[in-house]
């Protein structure tokens, strides 16, 4: 079997845990990290590294971040670091001079089961709409987002209460096993690839934005719950409270449903000293965590401690 010089290519949390494993099983050589420049984040605007760059200063990794992947100084450093596989998780859209250049070529680690949810937000749209398994799937980059030919394909149940954050952590392990699979038949010179299927109804994952995590009240309880799962932890459901004069935009982390026919008005919100639960179509959301404007995270009963709620209020 060859021993394979690796460049990989990533940014978040998913990555690095791709990334450790194929360190610590030590079978191929990484030779160079590429990952995302250095970004000021949060109130302060503080310069903030990617998850990526903190683990490749702690591994003593030799890294890249460049600005501009078709610039001719990047392509030279790459080029220099003499790697015969690229591996990409979790990173950005490369142009042809990159992922043509090694010669056993390019291959992405992608947390569905390709065809379906190409694209920024796997994990979350799988649960926002209703899947009831997912996968990763290991392909040869070409040209376009999430399209080249597939090399495999691992399956992994979604249990209707798991949030996106759970999901994301059982994903990281069966990428682990995916990519190292990826591997050994690329070493072994035993890679057999499946060109991807295209059929009307392919399901997208599309960034995630303000627009498409506001919860829609002309949804059924089974659609409400499964956003609310689909974006938890992060970047969360959010919804509108008015009771009265008063509005606030709230995020909602955690939730649970209740299926039940009732005569309330859509949105209505109806809270005991412990509990508030939304009435929605078919059903209730009681939520169980939330985060109100300028306070932290909290459980529902923590806010009604320190709150009370008209008869009137509503959620929208």
């Amino acid at each position: 079997m060859n021993k394979l010089k690796i460049v990989f290519m990533g940014t978040p949390e998913f990555a690095v845990g791709i990334l450790d494993t194929i360190l610590k099983q030590n079978q191929h050589e990484i030779v160079g990290v590429i990952t995302a420049p250095d970004k000021p984040a949060g109130r302060g605007q503080k310069i903030k590294y990617s998850d990526v760059k903190d683990y490749a200063l702690e591994k003593n990794l030799k890294f890249l971040q460049p600005t501009n992947l078709k610039d001719l100084d990047f392509l030279s450093e790459l080029k220099a670091l003499g790697a015969n596989l690229f591996i990409i998780v979790a990173f950005r859209m490369l142009p042809k001079a990159v992922w043509s250049m090694p010669e056993y070529g390019t291959f992405n680690l992608h947390a569905s089961l390709l065809p379906n949810y190409r694209g920024a937000a796997p994990i979350n749209w799988a649960i926002i709409n209703g899947e009831t398994k997912t996968g990763v799937t290991t392909f040869f980059i070409d040209d376009k987002i999430d399209t080249g030919a597939i090399i495999l394909s691992k399956e992994i149940a979604i249990s209707e209460t798991e949030n996106a954050g759970n999901l994301h952590d059982r994903l990281m392990i069966l990428g682990s096993e995916a990519v190292s699979e990826t591997l050994n038949l690329i070493a072994k010179k035993n890679v057999h690839t499946t060109i991807q299927e295209e059929y009307p109804n392919i399901k997208t994952a599309y960034k995630l934005d303000k627009e498409n995590c506001k919860i829609d009240f002309s949804k059924n309880a089974d659609e409400i719950y499964n956003l609310i799962r689909g974006l938890s932890p992060y970047p969360t459901a959010w919804c509108n409270f008015k009771d009265d004069d008063k509005e606030w935009n709230i995020k909602i982390y955690e939730a649970k449903k209740e299926l039940f026919s009732h005569e309330y008005e859509v949105g209505k919100l109806i809270t005991t000293k412990k509990e508030i639960k939304m009435a929605v179509l078919g059903g209730f959301i009681h939520i169980i965590s939330l985060q109100f404007p300028g306070k932290k995270k909290m459980l529902a009963h923590e806010l009604l401690n320190g709150i009370n709620f008209s008869e009137n209020t509503h959620a929208f």
